[in-house]
């Protein structure tokens, strides 16, 4: 039994591709910093790639890294949303206004319902989950392409949400109070659990961590382990055969984006739940959390335990970028840096298939020349075997 070669497994190519396209975003990326002032741009790129390993004091790079562990639960939410929307065969644009509903329903649950923490998530979950059913029932009933839908919900989503959260601002300033400064709001807080003391005793870090991670290895046995979830792969490769297959092809497209809504929606709790950022009314963009998930998604392979790794990656060089020196580079040069690695980080399907067909030709290649020295092999022998018998026969 011949052994399966290393490079041919699925895992290991998903890993490499990934890896391709992280050093091709670096190099173009360094290539533009060098563009804008060649003298800099060594010391900018350092400063991308070091993140909290600028601060010269363990303490500092410790901190430092729970303050970037803390924004990657929602990416990583957020990624496991786009993904599992896309093994049904859907693109989910829409995880952006998701993540916003979810993000207005948890600060609405604590501003105004004085709900603790479970309560607030447990209602940013809904919120998500019907924000996403929207999409998801235009997409089945009314063959409304759910790209189109995604992108109008995200700005209904954030305009209204800026609307419903003003009433909480106080007098003079742009953005929602912090819940810790007010006893009616501090049970909306995720509690740390003590995982606060392993940064440095940086207050952010806590439980949102580990709900990420937990609903990231539930996305995995959900898609490959369970009968719902070969449905709705089954659904999202072919509709029509899954309809004459006997599932109910509609409703599976309304759940599925239902449930990607609802991981987005429970990703915006785990950041604004942490009082690690307030909610600008005044913002006029959607969130990048959302459309940072989709390269997430694609750098971890489409693969739930992958996006652990690919978010927290994404969120490195984001938080990174901030510490660009600013009297060389423009205030937009970190997002500038952190968009075309981004950006790279979309190819790995397109890098994966050419490194699977260049493992396929190979492959057929070898085959060819093994039939070849068979065949040869076996035209060597027939004369001697005709040679054998017509001495028997004398």
């Amino acid at each position: 039994m011949k052994k399966k070669s290393i490079w041919k497994n699925e895992g290991i190519q998903s890993f490499i591709a990934s890896i391709i396209c992280i050093l091709l975003g670096l190099l173009i990326g360094f290539i533009v910093l060098l563009f804008i002032n060649a003298k800099g741009a060594p010391e900018a790129m350092l400063r991308i790639i070091q993140n909290f390993f600028k601060w010269n004091r363990s303490e500092k790079q410790i901190e430092s890294l729970g303050s970037t562990l803390v924004k990657t639960a929602p990416l990583l939410m957020c990624s496991l949303s786009i993904l599992f929307s896309y093994k049904a065969g859907l693109f989910n644009i829409g995880v952006a206004g998701q993540y916003v509903v979810g993000a207005c329903a948890a600060l609405f649950g604590a501003y105004e319902l004085h709900w603790n923490w479970v309560g607030c998530i447990i209602l940013a979950a809904v919120a998500g989950s019907l924000w996403g059913a929207i999409s998801g029932f235009l997409k089945a009933y009314c063959n409304v392409n759910e790209v189109i839908s995604g992108i109008m919900l995200n700005w209904i989503a954030l305009y209204s949400t800026n609307m419903i959260l003003t009433r909480y601002v106080v007098s003079g300033r742009k953005d929602t109070p912090e819940l810790a400064n007010n006893p009616d709001y501090a049970d909306a807080i995720i509690p740390n659990i003590g995982l606060n003391k392993l940064f440095n005793n940086n207050r952010y870090v806590g439980l949102g961590i580990i709900i990420a991670l937990v609903f990231a290895f539930a996305v995995w046995i959900l898609l490959s382990k369970t009968k719902f979830g070969y449905e709705l792969k089954a659904t999202g490769y072919n509709k029509n055969a899954a309809k004459y297959a006997g599932m109910a092809e509609k409703r599976n497209v309304v759940i599925t984006l239902g449930i990607g809504g609802l991981i987005a929606g429970i990703g915006a709790s785990l950041l604004f739940l942490t009082d690690f950022t307030p909610w600008d009314i005044n913002q006029t963009s959607v969130p990048a959390m959302g459309f940072n998930g989709i390269a997430a998604a694609f750098l971890g392979g489409l693969n739930p335990i992958g996006s652990i790794f690919s978010s927290f990656f994404i969120q490195h060089i984001t938080d990174g970028g901030v510490n660009v020196d600013l009297t060389m580079y423009c205030a937009q040069i970190s997002d500038l840096i952190s968009a075309i690695i981004i950006y790279l980080c979309s190819f790995t399907g397109l890098i994966k298939y050419l490194l699977k067909s260049g493992i396929l030709r190979k492959k057929d290649l070898t085959e060819t020349n093994a039939n070849a020295e068979e065949s040869v092999k076996a035209d060597v022998k027939e004369p001697e075997n005709k040679a054998v018998k017509g001495g028997k026969r004398k």
